[in-house]
């Protein structure tokens, strides 16, 4: 559903500059047909003396004019043009469109409905309601404020592929005028929207929602740039060189393309490394990119780089930064250094752009312009539809640097499961048989029509027995350092002994709360910057408190069980649980490899995971059946039990007893996987693939539809499931492992809550029965196990 959206302005639909134009061509039109055909438009057009005065958007429905509409717009779109042109007729900002030609109307009737909205890409009605305004300034007052991002729509063809248009919008037919809501518009309200170009409310306040009109119509020019614009050509750029061998070309390339996009002459762009680890800038070390940063601050942490503004915005936030006037900032900042660098070197005005990755900061792109305000928070956008194309190449690059570190520290250590070893090994032969190859590199390794196994064992509330366990932690550390400082002012009564134990006081009541990442975090920073010092000055300057002291320090760099009992209590039964239950999944695996070999894979969290592929490609020398896929489906779930049991039974003499949540989940269709070189494991390959590794991200956390309750629980096993064909496939399963007591008889059949991006899934949920110390003649349901084992 369109939500509904805000301008500045009210739209008044009118055709009046039209009548105005065909008037001024009857004065000078000396062709008597021509004269005869104007003399007939106004004629007609008397008769809807309402599409001229001016219809407002709200109130009315033009499909009841869509004749004299035609009429009047026929030369705006001529018939013997109608086939070729990608035009319409609209409102402004709406696009709600009244006319089209006919080639538009062929490509919007071969868009998909259900997947397609005709919108413009990366939509955002805040930033359209500034460029609105934008357009009130410009217009009206007269600046010539530069906000000219191209604006693109991407629409599927019926073959669903995307086709890119670029949007020219003719506005000759739109006047734009105040109403008594405007407010006036100084030059200090311009130079103060500029530096908060992003403050949709500071733009709000200067231009009310509807204290404008806009009354006309636009026209709408679409040109197909699927293959052929400034971007495209960055991209190409991009992705056919490489960055170190080729950075001369991509300097120049990129420099001019820059300067194209943001139409300033003399722009200039540098570039920096950012090593997240450390926080730390990196040149590339590459003779022909320039760092503006690196100039100024080498090698530098980025908090003397930067003053607190651009670091959250660029670190923490991987927003854009904008210094519209370098002269104004560097005094605002007067120990700034890269400010003063800019500045040293004739900068006026710079764009600072995160580069980032899957979430990740890996460089800042530095734009520089010689005169103030050129480059600003308005233009800036311009590079939204750049940086993904760089961050690509950045990727690429470090990816490509991580492999070369990665071979050298673990050249011995990657190990290739032996059902896929075959593939890797066909892959170095060809290699090593064609020497002369000018194009050799290790071709993808990749398996076609797979089906995926997914099952998880989950550790049940471990972020909260996580958290209440640092919580038991924390507040012993807290206590002891409390009772030192206390005994210090008992023997000094210094005030910064009663200050400093007010403050741990206060926090100690603080964490009855419970702990958070940043409460955490905050009791952290206490001790490391303030109470550690003042023990230190206590161990030097009172002999009777310093052997505490001295204990109290060897306690916490020890890591002993003192002030880490209950965090290594739990983290050792965390440790424990996992290797017992990797082990026996992998020791069932031998077995399992015998039904088909297939690819196997499993990881610790708080838990054990495993995902499975199994497929012909996987084997060509054995023929594959869907008996096979069967059997392993049902050797999963049996195994998957005897785990939980194994999870139980191994806890019955451990001082802390944790619970689990099994789950599985059924994909019915097959996929493709693909070796990833620079994460060294097999991963989904393609696009609709993904949706398989959403759903499996997504699914242990979902809740029974219409309902909080989540889909796993203790002492059950829940499949997760789209089809009903693997509902009953499932069914067939569980009714055999009832018969040799795997499982009870509590079958629920759930439809599961709609996730972001997925819906329409099922969940077969069944109580699991449990064997004490493996004896499979008495079997327990949950309640009855949680009783044996308190």
């Amino acid at each position: 559903m369109q939500q509904k959206l805000q301008y500045p302005f009210s739209i008044q639909i009118s055709f009046q500059k039209v009548l105005d134009e065909f008037k001024n061509r009857l004065e000078t039109e000396n062709k008597a047909l021509s004269i005869k055909y104007i003399e007939s438009v106004l004629e007609y057009s008397k008769d809807f003396p309402e599409l001229f005065s001016g219809l407002e958007d709200k109130k009315i429905d033009l499909k009841q004019y869509q004749k004299p509409i035609d009429v009047l717009l026929d030369d705006l779109f001529p018939d013997m043009l109608s086939k070729n042109e990608i035009k319409a007729a609209a409102l402004p900002f709406r696009s709600k469109i009244f006319k089209t030609s006919d080639r538009l109307k062929e490509i919007l009737a071969n868009a998909n409905k259900d997947i397609f909205e005709f919108q413009p890409r990366n939509f955002n009605p805040e930033v359209n309601y500034i460029f609105a305004c934008v357009i009130i300034l410009n217009k009206y007052y007269g600046y010539n404020l530069d906000f000219s991002r191209p604006i693109y729509y991407d629409i599927p063809d019926q073959y669903g592929n995307i086709r890119n248009y670029r949007l020219f919008i003719n506005a000759d037919f739109v006047d734009i005028f105040p109403t008594e809501k405007s407010v006036d518009i100084t030059e200090a309200d311009v130079d103060e929207l500029l530096i908060n170009y992003e403050n949709t409310d500071l733009w709000m306040e200067k231009f009310p929602p509807e204290s404008w009109v806009f009354k006309g119509f636009t026209i709408m020019n679409f040109t197909d740039v699927t293959s052929d614009d400034g971007i495209s050509e960055l991209k190409s750029l991009l992705l056919s060189h490489n960055i170190k061998t080729d950075s001369r070309l991509i300097s120049k390339k990129m420099s001019e393309i820059l300067k194209s996009i943001f139409n300033i002459q003399n722009l200039e762009f540098g570039f920096t490394l950012f090593d997240e680890s450390t926080e730390r800038f990196q040149n590339l070390n590459f003779q022909n990119i320039h760092s503006y940063i690196l100039e100024a601050v080498n090698n530098a942490n980025c908090h003397k780089a930067f003053c607190a503004e651009a670091y959250s915005n660029l670190v923490k936030k991987n927003h854009y930064f904008c210094i519209t006037n370098i002269k104004d900032y560097f005094n605002k900042n007067p120990d700034n250094i890269f400010a003063q660098s800019l500045q040293n070197q004739g900068v006026e005005s710079a764009i600072l752009a995160p580069i980032t990755k899957n979430g990740k900061l890996l460089a800042i792109m530095e734009l520089v312009a010689f005169r103030k305000n050129e480059l600003n928070n308005i233009n800036a956008t311009k590079l939204d539809d750049v940086v993904p194309y760089i961050a690509e190449t950045v990727g690429h690059f470090f990816a490509e640097f991580q492999n070369n570190v990665k071979a050298i520290i673990q050249s011995e250590c990657t190990s290739i499961h032996p059902s896929v070893e075959w593939k890797f090994e066909e892959e170095a032969k060809r290699l090593i048989n064609n020497p002369e190859d000018k194009n050799k590199s290790f071709k993808a390794i990749k398996f076609e029509d797979v089906y995926p196994l997914y099952g998880q064992i989950d550790i049940a509330g471990s972020s909260s027995l996580r958290n209440e366990a640092i919580q038991e932690d924390y507040t012993a550390q807290l206590n002891k350092a409390l009772n030192i400082v206390n005994s210090a002012f008992e023997l000094q009564p210094i005030p910064i002994y009663e200050q400093i134990s007010f403050r741990i006081s206060n926090k100690l009541a603080s964490l009855i709360k419970g702990v958070t990442a940043s409460s955490e975090q905050k009791i952290m920073d206490l001790m490391k910057y303030d109470v550690d010092p003042i023990l230190r000055h206590i161990e030097t300057h009172i002999a009777e408190i310093k052997p505490q002291v001295t204990q109290f320090f060897n306690d916490l760099e020890s890591r002993n069980e003192v002030f880490f009992k209950q965090r290594n209590r739990f983290d050792n039964a965390v440790t424990q649980i996992n290797q017992i239950m990797a082990e026996m999944i992998d020791q069932k695996q031998i077995e399992a490899q015998k039904i088909f070999p297939h690819y196997f894979e499993r990881y610790k969290t708080d838990g054990v995971e495993h995902n499975i592929y199994i497929g012909q490609s996987i084997n060509e020398e054995e023929d594959f059946s869907e008996i096979m896929l069967q059997n392993l489906r049902l050797w999963q779930l049996k195994t998957m039990c005897e785990m939980e049991n194994e999870f139980y039974n191994f806890q019955r003499k451990r001082p802390l007893k944790l619970e689990a949540r099994s789950m599985i989940f059924v994909f019915n269709s097959t996929l493709s996987i693909k070796y990833r070189m620079d994460e060294k494991h097999f991963d989904v390959d393609g696009t609709y693939n993904t949706r398989y590794e959403i759903i499996k991200k997504r699914i242990d956390k979902a809740f029974v539809k219409n309902t909080e309750e989540r889909i796993t629980q203790k002492g059950k096993m829940t499949i997760v499931y789209a089809q009903k064909e693997s509902e009953r496939e499932y069914l067939k399963y569980i009714k055999y492992l009832q018969q040799i007591k795997y499982l009870g008889e509590e079958i629920e059949i759930l439809e599961v809550q709609n996730l972001q991006g997925v819906s329409g899934l099922k969940a077969i949920r069944i109580n699991i029965l449990y064997h004490k110390n493996n004896q499979k003649n008495k079997s327990l349901n949950y309640d009855d196990l949680m009783k044996s084992l308190n």
